[in-house]
């Protein structure tokens, strides 16, 4: 079987969900580095794989697929030993999907994208003080998924958790997580450091944050 090929870069949270998902499944691949800042997304060879660019991309046999959710349910769907991480049961399925629409509009574009565009690509050294207000909104939002279960679909482990772990956990690079404030959110968090395969992660995690504090900036409003 010829191994499927992950594109992407360890300092995006969208490649590590993915990364996270390969090594859960413990599926053997290759993967090759995209230098986005010197637009190596933009070639013509990526394009022809990719027309819209971005990292995540597996490349599996023929297939091409872009977007680290649609990546995460393939992965499952065709790998997995049993749908634990991604359930075939309707119910189940609609929670985790609610979860990665959740974490794909609401906390990596409008929390973390916006905020890492401003601040990384664009230079700005000042940041108007609602692009924080929308990283406590997703501090809050998870704290509530939480209340009741262990992870944030549930009471099992699944794609969901990934998804939404990266970003979280790139978040703190602006606003840390106070644990008495956020004490379900901080306790997911601890739970998810412990996975064995979870360096997949925090070392990418690690880059973004040293990228992050390299630019400081000001909050105004």
């Amino acid at each position: 079987m010829v191994k499927p090929i992950l594109y992407g870069i360890d300092a995006s949270p969208p490649v590590r969900a993915v990364k996270l998902t390969l090594a859960a499944l413990q599926l053997p691949y290759d993967y090759k580095i995209v230098n986005l800042m010197n637009k190596e997304q933009h070639s013509e060879e990526y394009l022809k794989k990719n027309p819209q660019h971005t990292v995540p991309l597996l490349e599996d046999g023929d297939a091409n697929i872009a977007d680290s959710h649609a990546i995460m349910a393939y992965l499952v769907s065709k790998y997995g030993k049993d749908d634990s991480l991604y359930p075939k049961d309707l119910v189940k399925r609609a929670l985790v999907d609610n979860r990665m629409y959740f974490e794909s509009g609401v906390v990596f574009a409008n929390a973390l994208r916006s905020l890492t565009k401003m601040v990384l690509f664009l230079g700005k050294t000042e940041v108007p003080q609602e692009r924080i207000d929308a990283i406590t909104e997703a501090y809050d939002f998870v704290e509530a998924f939480l209340k009741d279960q262990t992870y944030v679909a549930g009471n099992q482990l699944t794609i969901a958790d990934f998804s939404l772990i990266s970003s979280i956990s790139s978040l703190v690079a602006y606003v840390p997580i106070d644990a008495a404030k956020y004490p379900k959110l901080s306790a997911w968090i601890k739970r998810l450091e412990q996975l064995p395969y979870y360096a997949e992660n925090s070392t990418g995690v690690q880059q973004f944050v040293a990228a992050v504090k390299s630019k400081p900036f000001t909050v105004v409003g």
